[in-house]
């Protein structure tokens, strides 16, 4: 009754809540005792809490991705169908904003900027493109840049950056290379490419923006940290970059498991760079076609993450299926994991360092041929 409930359009949900009152009266009058189960027992047991959406995308094939924008208000979705749908959330409901076109292939990734610029939004396709739109208006999308032919072949993720470094976006592709799009002041867009690995990106993704306390014989204040970047790859393996604050070019860092043998066994679907909970550590998550999400940690209280180059790893949990997304929340200590075995699971990190599973929100689109995108509201006590 829940599902249906949420599945209704919002004026049907509406007239279902100015029909209970009357139910509950003619149950009153009658003086006939309400069943545990009825639909109006299940409301009020419900009422003040934040519930699912289940979002009826109207997308015509297969649903890649879906993204809340920095204040949770608008959502994008993206298809094989190549087309982008945006919705307006509001509470428990919401409403159609735009249908963005101009892609043409399958639309993998998408990510939105942060307010500061305005209500931005970039998609990454297997048509080797990037495109940026900008909301100017309620509900009128313009198309800001289009990167035709950015890469040589699918662009599989795209990412923007921490809004202190500027309007900066990087796409990872199956191409090999990494490409870092930022704007500049004369409204004009630079690219540039790292080369990663020649058996293609799958996930990048930005490491919050941070200061980096100065060496006790260096005095001084506290200077801002270079832009990072966490990359997964086809060869199962992961790559940090980052940008020589001097030069300002792009470097590989070394990336050493402190655990030999501890890693992935095959393709790295994604990459998650959590928000920064204690200064001077890095926290990655990766996850993997071989079933497995792994937690790697640089720096800690006494250490600084761009000086120790040895990453620490922990094995999350194996699943039963390869394992496709990974995602923290905006406070860093909850990771939700998105799995082949149509589960988005919640885990959270013990005092021992190990992680355990604190929820679990099971499928509810599988008997609609995944035309419906889930946006998942959650409290931070």
């Amino acid at each position: 009754q829940q599902q249906q409930q949420y599945q209704s359009p919002p004026q049907q949900q509406q007239q279902q809540m100015t029909q209970q009152p009357t139910q509950q009266q003619q149950q009153a009058a009658a003086v006939v005792p309400t069943p545990v189960d009825a639909a109006p027992a299940v409301a009020e047991a419900d009422q003040g809490k934040p519930q699912p959406i289940y979002v009826d995308t109207q997308h015509d094939d297969m649903v890649h991705d879906a993204q809340l924008d920095y204040y949770g208000t608008k959502l994008a979705t993206s298809s094989s169908d190549r087309t982008i749908k945006v919705y307006d959330i509001s509470g428990n409901s919401y409403s159609p904003n735009a249908t963005l076109t101009g892609h043409s292939g399958p639309i993998y990734q998408l990510s939105w900027s942060h307010p500061k610029y305005g209500s931005i939004l970039a998609s990454a396709s297997f048509d080797s493109s990037v495109l940026i739109h900008r909301e100017s208006r309620p509900g009128e999308w313009i198309l800001v840049k289009a990167f035709v032919g950015l890469h040589d072949s699918s662009v599989n993720s795209v990412s923007f950056a921490p809004h202190e470094h500027g309007l900066v976006a990087a796409a990872g592709s199956s191409d090999g290379r990494v490409s870092v799009l930022s704007h500049e002041a004369d409204d004009s867009w630079t690219v540039e490419y790292l080369k990663d690995t020649p058996l293609g990106v799958n996930a990048v993704s930005w490491a919050p923006y941070g200061m980096r306390e100065p060496a006790a014989d260096e005095g001084g204040e506290a200077r801002p940290e270079p832009p990072r970047l966490v990359t997964g790859g086809s060869d199962n393996g992961i790559r940090i970059w980052s940008r020589d604050a001097s030069t300002g070019a792009w470097e590989q860092e070394a990336f050493e498991s402190a655990v030999p043998g501890v890693g992935h066994k095959d393709w790295v679907r994604d990459v998650a760079w959590a928000p920064n909970v204690i200064p001077g550590r890095s926290v990655v998550a990766s996850c993997s076609e071989d079933k497995t999400v792994i937690i790697w940690k640089q720096g800690g209280e006494e250490g600084n993450a761009c000086e120790d180059k040895t990453w620490t790893p922990t094995v999350l949990h194996e699943f039963d299926d390869p394992v496709w997304r990974v995602s923290w929340s905006i406070t860093g200590n909850i990771l939700a994991v998105s799995s082949g075995d149509s589960t988005v699971t919640l885990w959270k990190e013990e005092l021992d360092g190990s992680w355990g599973q604190v929820s679990q929100v099971e499928d509810v689109s599988s008997g609609n041929k995944g035309d419906e995108a889930v946006a998942g509201q959650q409290q931070q006590s």
